[in-house]
């Protein structure tokens, strides 16, 4: 059996004074990877070392707020622009010119941001279960209503006060132990949960982009998975179908009806992400 690529430590200074937390592995053309909110960078790939492996530097870092990385100085300063200008700071930090991006959810909408902004450092983009939908109604009193309902369960009763005020009524009774785990698991896994109570009430809130035409300015390669949503309802397979068409010559994949959503298997996701990287099916 091959010998697993050791991970070193990864910690970078952003221009704001916040200390990210990351690791790299392997040796090779150098793809990122970013995770979702209230995730860490093990929520990803969930451990999978499928890219450095096969022949891929891979970067994970947690996002500012997030898993061992350290707190914004302002609590307003978790939206996309800023999560945009940490993955600039990464990348000059490690001397990458261009790089693969691979994002999840949040990490998804901050990767398409930084191509819009930045496209000479983008190789290729793997856009995971984004949910960011521009024409969505945020203009309610009760837009935001439950982001907020999960930051103050953060805030005031930790993992069980977010676990109870999360709606797990809406994950299939399939999935929902498995949805709870991951959740605790994930919760319990960062050193400022009062910035990750933060970051619920300012990601939400911020647009990473104006409309789903922005997308079509988009010049890398762009793959985007999606999940079904009788599994992962949080993640509309409708809005991944809309980026996917948006963005010029982007294709979908996603998981066979009645199956786990490929989002979730690790080792499955990096296969379909080496194949993005190196541009062989």
């Amino acid at each position: 059996m091959p010998e697993r690529p050791a991970a070193t430590e990864l910690s970078v200074l952003t221009d704001d004074g916040v200390r990210l937390a990351g690791e790299r592995a392997g040796a090779g053309p150098p793809i990122v990877l970013l995770h979702g909110l209230t995730a860490t960078r093990r929520y990803v790939v969930m451990g999978s070392r499928v890219l450095e492996r096969s022949g891929l530097r891979v970067i994970s870092y947690d996002a500012r707020g997030h898993g061992r990385s350290a707190t914004a100085p302002d609590p307003s300063a978790y939206g996309y622009e800023r999560l945009a200008r940490d993955l600039l700071g990464v990348l000059d930090a490690l001397d990458i010119d261009r790089a693969v991006l691979a994002g999840a959810s949040m990490g998804a909408h901050t990767i398409a941001r930084f191509a819009l902004h930045h496209p000479e450092r983008v190789a290729a983009l793997g856009l995971i279960t984004p949910a960011y939908d521009p024409v969505a109604d945020t203009t309610g009193p009760d837009a935001f209503a439950e982001w907020d309902a999960l930051a103050r369960g953060l805030r005031e009763g930790g993992v069980e006060g977010f676990l109870a005020a999360y709606d797990f009524s809406i994950v299939p009774g399939t999935w929902r132990a498995t949805v709870e785990t991951v959740v605790r698991q994930r919760l319990s896994a960062h050193d400022h949960p009062d910035a990750v109570a933060d970051a619920l009430e300012v990601v939400p809130r911020s647009r990473p982009f104006e409309s789903i035409e922005d997308l079509s300015r988009i010049e890398a390669p762009a793959l985007v998975i999606a999940s079904r949503d009788e599994a992962d309802p949080g993640h509309p397979l409708a809005v991944s179908e809309r980026y996917a068409r948006a963005i010029p010559g982007a294709s979908l994949v996603v998981e066979d009806p009645g199956r786990s959503p490929l989002a979730w298997q690790g080792g499955q996701l990096s296969k379909v992400l080496l194949e993005l990287a190196t541009g062989t099916p």
